[in-house]
């Protein structure tokens, strides 16, 4: 089913943020997330055929990284209780996630679907941003506010935010499809369909290449 496209960055997502998280929260449990798989739950995004007609709807242009800082995009900020975005996702993604009063992870599984590796250390875990800040600001967040771009950090409604190798994560950096696509073929798919509904929905630009890339991989879905 496609997503209705909002404005750029609704404030009103900025009051909706906390409660849709401590929902998520209070189903998962307050002190463990009981059972479920170890397969990261990135919200499932739109479907290819729907991927494919928001892409022919993105501007495309030319990036522009200056004055980027990632600090300009406030992260993690408190979803709930003690628990920030970061720990949210940790327990959201994980299978028999145990977490301490101050909400973080002590034990736990989780499976990163970018590698296919399996862990079970919190710390070996990063949460990745699946369009990045970076590239965020490079294609029209360096003209929202700072509560817009917090708001674009923290998201737990689309699919642009989930648990994966750390290592992955850092290797990925802020490069876009063209440049950087998860090693397990299988999964790019579900990527690209997940950058596509993210950039749609925010009304951020593509650059030519990153178009064709994101063309590629959705024609094979």
């Amino acid at each position: 089913m496609a997503e209705p496209r909002s404005a750029p960055v609704p404030n009103r997502f900025l009051r909706r943020l906390t409660a849709v998280a401590a929902t998520s929260l209070l189903a998962a449990g307050a002190v463990t997330a009981g059972t479920g798989t170890a397969q990261a739950a990135l919200p499932t995004p739109v479907s290819a055929a729907t991927a494919r007609s928001y892409l022919g709807q993105l501007t495309v242009k030319a990036e522009n990284r200056t004055g980027y800082s990632r600090d300009l995009f406030p992260h993690w900020i408190t979803i709930s209780g003690a628990c920030n975005t970061r720990e949210t996702v940790l327990k959201r993604d994980g299978s028999g996630v145990v977490t301490d009063a101050n909400c973080a992870a002590t034990s736990g599984t989780w499976y990163s679907p970018y590698d296919g590796a399996t862990w079970h250390a919190a710390s070996d875990l990063d949460i990745d941003h699946v369009v990045p800040l970076a590239e965020a600001w490079d294609s029209g967040a360096s003209a929202w506010t700072t509560a817009q771009r917090q708001a674009f950090a923290n998201d737990l409604t689309r699919p642009q935010l989930i648990a994966v190798t750390d290592s992955v994560n850092q290797a990925k950096g802020d490069k876009d499809p063209a440049e950087w696509l998860p090693s397990v073929t299988g999964y790019r798919c579900t990527y690209v369909r997940a950058w596509v509904q993210v950039k749609y929905y925010y009304h951020l630009a593509v650059d030519s290449a990153e178009k064709t890339a994101l063309t590629n991989v959705l024609n094979g879905c």
